[in-house]
This record gives C-alpha cells, sequence and structure tokens, in this order.
C-alpha cells in the first residue's frame, strides 16, 4: 500500500556536485504502536491524543499506581481512555495485565473473556513501578501455563535485576539466563521482548522459535549510549533499557528494516514530568509519542530505505497479534518543524525527545 512522492535535487557530496533522488512525501497504512505508556487521570488525558491522532492501535501498559492486575481494573482503565479520546476518535486502546505473584490461571481465563490482548512481565524492580513485578518465574508457571493453552502473549521487559550485573548486560543477561529457559518451557506461549537494545537480544529472536518476536524504539533506532552524556547529563535520554553501544544500535537498525515480521514497531514512550525528570534520581523514559511515526521515519530514511517503514510500522505487529491490519493510510512529508520545548502533562510538563531541535518529517492534517 506504501506510496511515494519523489523529486530530483543537484547535492554537493564526494567528489562534487551530483543529482540525488529525494523522497518528498511518502503514504502508509495507518500504523499500530505495540508499547505505549499513557499513565492515569491529567497526564493520560494530556498525552492519549498525540497517539490516537497517528495510530489506529496501541497496546497499552499496565504499570499504573496500582497497576492493572484484574480484568476489571483493564476495563475501567480502557473505558477512561476512550472517554478521554472522545466518540469521534478511531483509536483503538489494546490492554495488558500486569503479571505479579498473585496471578493466577482465573485472572488470565477473566482478561481474554474481558478482550485483554496480553500480559506483561516485569522483573520486579527492573523498571518505573514494577515494583509489584515478578521476582521468581515458577511462582507464576500456572498463570503462564494457562496464558500458552489459551494463546495469550507474555510480553517481557527484558532486564536482569541480579545487582551485581553491569546495567549496559542486563538484557544479555537476561536473555541468556531467563528468555532462553522459559521459550524452551513453554513452547507455545506467544512472547515479545519489548524494547530490545542489543544485537543479543536481535540475534535471539532472529533464531528464536515461530511465536517469538520483539519491539523497537525510535529513540533506540536513532542514538546511541554517548548521547545520555553529549556535554553533560542528558536525562530525557535516559530510559531503560538503556542505551547501549553503537554496534547495538546498528544492529537494531539492520532488524527494523530486514523485512523480518519479527520486529515491529513499539514505541515505549513513557512521559514524565520534567520535575521527575531532572532531579538527583530521575525516572527513566523518553517522550516520543508526539512525532512517534515522524522519528520512525527519520530512522528509516538515514538507514536508506524509508520504503520499509510500512511493514515495520502498520503490518508486522498487526499480523503478530492476528489482528486485521488497519484500513486507512497516514502520509507524512517532508517538512522541517521545531521540536516544542515542552508539551503539558496534568500539572506538569513533559520535555519531549530532541526539544528545540529540528524533526524533517511531518504527518499531514
Amino acid at each position: 500500500m506504501a506510496d511515494s512522492a519523489r523529486t530530483r535535487r543537484i547535492v554537493w557530496g564526494a567528489p562534487g556536485w551530483y543529482i540525488r533522488t529525494v523522497v518528498e512525501q511518502i503514504t502508509i497504512r495507518r500504523p499500530d504502536d505495540w508499547h505505549l505508556h499513557l499513565r492515569d487521570g491529567d497526564a493520560m488525558r494530556a498525552v492519549v491524543g498525540h497517539s490516537a491522532r497517528v495510530f489506529g492501535r496501541a497496546m497499552v501498559m499496565p504499570n499504573l499506581v496500582p497497576p492493572v492486575f484484574t480484568a476489571e481494573d483493564a476495563q475501567a482503565y480502557r473505558a477512561r481512555i476512550v472517554e478521554a479520546i472522545g466518540p469521534e476518535s478511531t483509536f483503538d486502546p489494546k490492554m495488558t495485565l500486569y503479571l505479579a505473584p498473585q496471578t493466577t490461571p482465573d485472572h488470565i481465563d477473566a482478561a481474554m473473556a474481558a478482550g485483554v490482548l496480553a500480559v506483561k512481565l516485569y522483573p520486579a524492580g527492573a523498571t518505573t513501578n514494577s515494583d509489584a513485578g515478578v521476582a521468581r518465574l515458577d511462582g507464576v508457571y500456572p498463570a503462564l501455563e494457562r496464558m500458552e493453552a489459551v494463546g495469550m502473549p507474555l510480553l517481557i521487559h527484558g532486564e536482569s535485576t541480579d545487582p551485581s550485573v553491569d546495567i549496559f548486560d542486563r538484557e544479555r543477561v537476561f536473555v541468556e539466563q531467563t528468555l532462553a529457559p522459559l521459550v524452551e518451557r513453554f513452547p507455545a506461549l506467544p512472547v515479545v521482548l519489548e524494547h530490545i537494545t542489543t544485537s543479543d537480544a536481535v540475534d535471539f529472536v532472529s533464531g528464536a522459535r515461530a511465536r517469538v518476536a520483539a519491539t523497537i524504539t525510535a529513540h533506540h533506532l536513532l542514538m546511541n549510549r554517548n548521547a545520555i552524556f553529549e556535554g553533560g547529563i542528558r536525562p530525557h535520554h535516559y530510559c531503560l533499557p538503556v542505551l547501549k553501544r553503537e554496534r547495538h544500535r546498528e544492529a537494531l537498525v539492520r532488524a527494523a528494516l530486514s523485512g523480518d515480521p519479527r520486529f515491529f514497531a513499539g514505541t515505549d514512550s513513557a512521559p514524565h514530568g520534567v520535575d521527575r525528570k531532572e532531579r538527583a534520581c530521575g525516572c527513566a523514559g523518553c517522550y516520543t509519542a508526539f512525532a512517534a511515526i515522524e522519528l520512525y521515519a527519520q530512522a528509516f530514511e538515514d538507514a536508506g530505505n524509508l520504503a520499509l517503514l510500512e511493514g515495520f510500522a502498520s503490518c508486522f505487529g498487526a499480523d503478530f497479534y492476528g489482528l486485521a491490519r488497519n484500513e486507512g493510510t497516514i502520509t507524512l512529508a517532508r517538512e522541517s518543524w521545531e521540536v516544542p520545548a515542552t508539551y503539558p502533562l496534568g500539572d506538569s510538563e513533559v520535555i519531549p525527545l530532541f526539544a528545540g531541535q529540528r524533526l524533517r518529517w511531518r504527518v499531514q492534517p
């Protein structure tokens, strides 16, 4: 379905002036965001429109305070989101359950009946609002067995919480010590390793059994760990899993542009008030929902193949979850614009990724 408009430009480069074909506009099937943090209350109402304007669906994370433990919690949260976006919106939030030591097979059955799409595993203490998560996987085996039986996907924040493991190695160690045995123990369980950051994760997913996939964020495609320290500490580039070395970023780009349907878009857009980010112990998370598809377009263009964006952003995730691909389209045009310094966030403000910098793609009205 992807369609593009191109022009030819005379540009300067080695060995001199030459003619280059430039994509000026691209139309793709309406995309989906398979990993999104919306928060709740006034903060949710402030940011949900950024996602609803572009995406057909989003997989909404359950790490609220308190978390989304039950089907009733998920239904109530979805109702609040739908009310916030208004009846004219076609945006469809897909809900998740927070996997906890107290999660039982009955919780899984109730979630399935209520239309909850997946269950999220947070290793206890791994990231924002994960303290209620799972410390011992064997304690939730009965719930995982029921999920395997009914085909409900398990979404995983894949980081080791062992304090002796270096922060830049936590994903690799988790993949080796936890994910690989889990995938083997539950051979029919659909698994998504969320917001992958390393070549190790790419290699694991690429070589894994069927029904194992991964999401990749725009900020992990665009930045490596140097971005956290450019000219000083940049808290708005701090996320978990943390940005990694350039070779890992390059591996993510190769995966995203490979056309392998195991890899698809999940922004992990995570709004935090500026007062919570810019402090001695600031929160992890990059806010990207304001321009998520524009950021992905920039990453794909930088890598030399914008035409592959549609499969990654609009097709592969829907296929994995057994959902129909969206019918509508969006159009991105080459248009330079400056990212605002802040956006409202309830009683605070959120500083978006690349605030004050210019992006070169923009979704057309």
